[in-house]
């Protein structure tokens, strides 16, 4: 297996647990950039111990991710399967239905691959060129534990890009359409092959779960809604009115056929967020919940302040639309943007609109999105519920 080595001192944060190498902290020569990506590698540090197996891309700044610290391991889809029915009995532990994130990357050990489970139909995310390399190895695992129906690679995510991979959208087995997701008894009809990212947001469920206690009579506006995640928990917890924002006719016409689904009553609003957002505030319309839930705003460190501005006037816009006692739930998953900044945001465009902003409650990833805890990029998500009152 090749073998790469550690500049001195660059083996402490895997040590600690880390699992990504950078590029410049690998003694490389001339050879390195002509090795193939995905390629398997043992690493060891400056001083010859070793530090684990991973795979790398000399194509990529993040340059090596560790699939084990156990050098004597062999990758292959014996160890490929230990992995995923060690990540299956954590969620089966927990969900009594089959709809969550089965796998979630470095938290799962498995760095570079995304795994939903919908029932009877998977959705994989191969993110790096090692997982590529693993491709086939990774579907035969899958059917030999799930034995799902199908399976959809939305292989065609930003970072296979930064990897130098092309984009790709296949299946394998029968996909439908469409497929029914059950989330805490409300249904939900989504597209797997060509919805937004793997066709549903599981990570945002216990914060949906949260809004039990708002929301009961009240008229709720999801804003980014995709597929109507928000409203129709809203409207399971009895709510009077749910509306839904979002710039796909596609998502809206998939959320009024879940909301028909579960016999629900919905108000659609197609276009951008904060043109729709002020165009409601003309037309005198107030909310007693409003839910921003926007994608991430921030991709990289330097669309930081552009990404805070955009935050900012959408929390601006949500608070104008809320009546005198309302509750403003405000979402982020930009991992640039920590909680502690999103507050700050929070409070000034509180102060902006002459609200007093009490924080209630905060929310992060649901527990199928396991936070690795040496690993501060795999925490992600944010959200705030907050009451704002007047005067």
């Amino acid at each position: 297996m090749l073998q790469l080595k550690l500049k001195p001192r660059e083996e402490r944060r895997v040590r600690a647990g880390h699992l990504w190498i950078y590029s410049n902290e690998i003694a490389t020569d001339e050879r390195f950039r002509a090795i193939d990506p995905g390629t398997l590698c043992r690493v060891e540090d400056s001083r010859g111990k070793p530090v684990g197996i991973g795979y790398v891309n000399p194509r990529s700044l993040l340059a090596v991710r560790l699939l084990t610290g156990d050098v004597r391991a062999h990758i292959d889809s014996d160890w490929f399967e230990r992995r995923l029915r060690a990540a299956l009995a954590l969620r089966e532990r927990i969900y009594a239905e089959p709809h969550y994130r089965l796998v979630y990357g470095e938290s799962d050990g498995l760095p570079g691959l995304v795994v939903d489970r919908y029932g009877d139909w998977c959705v994989v995310q191969l993110g790096t060129a090692g997982m590529e390399r693993f491709k086939d190895a990774i579907v035969e695992v899958l059917q030999r534990v799930l034995r799902p129906a199908g399976i959809v690679l939305r292989c065609d995510g930003s970072t296979r890009e930064l990897e130098g991979l092309p984009s790709y959208v296949e299946t394998v087995g029968e996909v439908p359409d469409q497929v029914e997701v059950l989330e805490e008894g409300v249904r939900f009809r989504v597209a797997l092959a060509t919805g937004q990212k793997t066709g549903f947001f599981f990570d945002q469920r216990d914060n949906r779960t949260r809004l039990r206690r708002y929301v009961r009579d009240r008229r709720v506006l999801d804003v980014f809604s995709y597929v109507g995640g928000w409203a129709l928990r809203a409207a399971q917890y009895g709510a009077a009115e749910v509306s839904c924002v979002d710039a796909s006719q596609a998502a809206l016409d998939a959320a009024a056929a879940s909301a028909g689904l579960n016999g629900v009553a919905l108000q659609t609003h197609r276009g951008d967020a904060l043109d729709v957002m002020k165009a409601l505030r003309a037309e005198g319309r107030q909310y007693d919940v409003v839910v921003v839930d926007p994608p991430a705003l921030i991709k990289r460190r330097r669309d930081f302040d552009a990404g805070v501005e955009h935050y900012a006037a959408l929390n601006r816009a949500a608070l104008q639309l809320l009546g005198a006692d309302g509750i403003l739930i405000a979402c982020s998953c930009s991992h640039h943007l920590d909680a502690e900044q999103l507050q700050r945001v929070l409070l000034r465009e509180a102060r902006t609109c002459g609200r007093r902003l009490q924080i209630l409650e905060q929310g992060g990833q649901g527990p199928d999105h396991p936070i690795h805890p040496a690993i501060p990029e795999t925490r992600y998500l944010k959200a705030f519920y907050c009451h704002a009152s007047t005067g």
